[in-house]
């Protein structure tokens, strides 16, 4: 839950000293502040869980004070600070948003049992909004965002196909969400209450491809210690999906096209055939046709990936839905990171339109990610963003992608001392791509 950022408002310093102390004492982060004026100001910057908040002050009365801390932050938590000629006032502050009234003098124990009770309260609150979330979500296909025809067109096919037990071949670069089209059709299936298995067949060279998709038996190698299921046997009556499917090997390729006719397999020192059940997707970034053609993939297979195709579409031609997109980054990582951060200026948007994002909504993701970790205030600005750098804004308008992606890598990889896997993660693609990305634009780290 974190440790909870607490602001005590009194005009009395003996109240702020005392007060403050016994919540510094308990863990919690405590500011303090004389009055009313200077408690909003704080507000302003600095986003609290909790306000302890004398109502008799000078200047702005703590139910003044009450009223617009909760107009801009409905979330925050206060409790009113009175004497015991004042209850009335508490009751009217309460009416107006106030959680609980404190009466003077304090009782230790007493308020810190109130604060814990308070944060028990806010932590339920939180999950109770992520669960209304994470369900809003579910009917948005697991996190697919957008409301663009482009977008749209995938949703409704994807309602048509998740019926069926068809292989489906998904389509597209990297960061635009094919895993998530992916688990959105197993959800929607009959098999969705069985297991959803991604193996990703680019991350592991061919050997360890081999055990890891069909297990190995007691003895097989010098390691194999104990038999070992594979993911396929994993995925039995579920969904397996086979992403980077463009980069497995020629062997490899025949024996998956072995299983897809058969549906059997034998583990690695096997001698027993083991039947499955299972729904395959596949999903690439390249290009399968072209590498029929250059000897890189078996046309057969092909063949029995490609039953059912569709294209999860670029970013930059769905732009529409960028603000969208923001927006939901923006909260979620404001919530994870416990930062007030809740608005994008318009000048950011304008930016975000504009930019081509060569690393899709993965690198979107990223740069907001970013940009409310590292932004000053509850408002989002370019400055924020790491895509914006002053080589984007002073340069002329319709740029081509090649040249926006060569500027681009070539700032993040500087930015990063050619770090490749920071690099890679910054920009929301795999090492590999950006490998190939670099040599096809002749980048070069500086001497």
């Amino acid at each position: 839950m974190g440790v909870a950022k607490i602001l005590v408002v009194d005009d009395e310093l003996i109240v702020r000293k005392s007060l403050g102390g016994w919540l510094e004492r308990d863990g919690y982060s405590v500011d303090t502040a004389a009055s009313g004026e200077e408690a909003l100001e704080k507000c302003e910057n600095t986003r609290y869980d909790i306000l302890l908040l004398d109502i008799k002050m000078e200047g702005l009365s703590g139910i003044d004070v009450l009223k617009k801390v909760k107009e801009n932050d409905p979330d925050v938590s206060v409790v009113m600070i009175t004497a015991y000629g004042s209850i009335p006032s508490a009751i009217e502050a309460m009416k107006n948003g106030a959680y609980e009234y404190l009466l003077k003098p304090f009782d230790p124990d007493e308020l810190m049992v109130l604060i814990e009770k308070i944060r028990q309260h806010q932590a339920e609150r939180r999950e109770t909004q992520f669960l209304r979330e994470q369900y809003k979500e579910r009917t948005r296909f697991e996190s697919m965002i957008g409301q663009s025809k482009a977008l749209q067109a995938v949703f409704d096919l994807i309602e048509r196909i998740a019926a069926t037990d068809s292989t489906i071949l998904i389509r597209g670069e990297t960061g635009t969400g094919k895993g998530l089209g992916a688990r959105a059709i197993h959800t929607k299936s009959r098999r969705s209450q069985g297991p959803f298995v991604v193996v990703n067949c680019g991350a592991f060279p061919e050997h360890l491809l081999e055990s890891e998709l069909f297990g190995y038996q007691k003895g097989a190698f010098t390691d194999a210690k104990t038999t070992k299921k594979g993911r396929l046997e994993l995925a039995h009556g579920g969904t397996l999906v086979l992403d980077e499917i463009g980069e497995i090997s020629m062997r490899m390729q025949i024996d998956l096209l072995r299983l897809l006719e058969d549906r059997l397999f034998y583990r690695v020192g096997g001698t027993q055939p083991i039947e499955v059940d299972f729904r395959i997707i596949a999903a690439t970034n390249k290009d399968l046709e072209r590498s029929i053609k250059e000897g890189g993939f078996r046309e057969d297979l092909y063949y029995r990936l490609n039953v059912i195709s569709f294209t999860m579409p670029p970013l930059r031609e769905h732009k529409e839905d960028i603000p969208l997109l923001a927006e939901y980054f923006l909260h979620r990582f404001a919530q994870e990171t416990n930062k007030p951060v809740d608005q994008i200026s318009r000048d950011a948007l304008d930016e975000m339109m504009l930019y081509d994002w060569p690393g899709n909504v993965r690198e979107l993701a990223n740069a907001m990610e970013r940009a409310v970790v590292v932004g000053r205030g509850r408002k989002i600005l370019p400055r924020d963003l790491p895509i914006f750098r002053a080589e984007y804004l002073s340069s002329p308008r319709g740029r081509t992608l090649k040249e926006v992606e060569t500027v681009h890598l070539g700032s993040i990889l500087n930015e990063t001392g050619w770090n490749i896997s920071r690099s890679a993660e910054i920009l929301g693609i795999d090492r590999s791509t950006l490998y190939d990305k670099i040599k096809r634009y002749g980048l070069s780290k500086p001497s």
